[in-house]
């Protein structure tokens, strides 16, 4: 069954950095494209990045120029280098892949202290 494994969040001040990690498994990862979303505490789950199996990258205005998306095909694993992390980044992190279904991680915590 298709898997995904959220990694590498955690609590940071302000300007500093975190590199999310997502692990896929189920799918065939080189020929998908791959997302990030994030939720904070009392809003709608928002879009973050994308990234397609040829590693062409889209930001949301908010993390443009901060952040990057990135994937290793041969260790079907997506990440997210967060740079210059503000307090309203806080959030739970999620990946997610489209395989007909739409697939979600469990989610990483992502807490920005001002």
């Amino acid at each position: 069954q298709v898997q995904l494994v959220e990694s590498g969040g955690g609590l940071v001040h302000s300007g500093g950095s975190l590199r999310l990690s997502c692990a896929a498994s189920g799918i065939v990862f080189r020929l998908n494209v791959m997302r990030w979303y994030r939720q904070a505490p009392g809003k709608e789950r928002e879009w973050v990045a994308s990234i397609t199996s040829g590693g062409s990258a889209n930001y949301a205005d908010s993390v443009k120029g901060r952040f990057t998306i990135s994937r290793d095909n041969a260790k079907n694993t997506m990440y997210l280098q967060m740079n210059s992390l503000k307090p309203e980044d806080t959030a739970v992190y999620y990946c997610q892949v489209n395989d007909g279904i739409d697939r979600w991680g469990q989610g990483t915590q992502v807490t920005v202290s001002s």
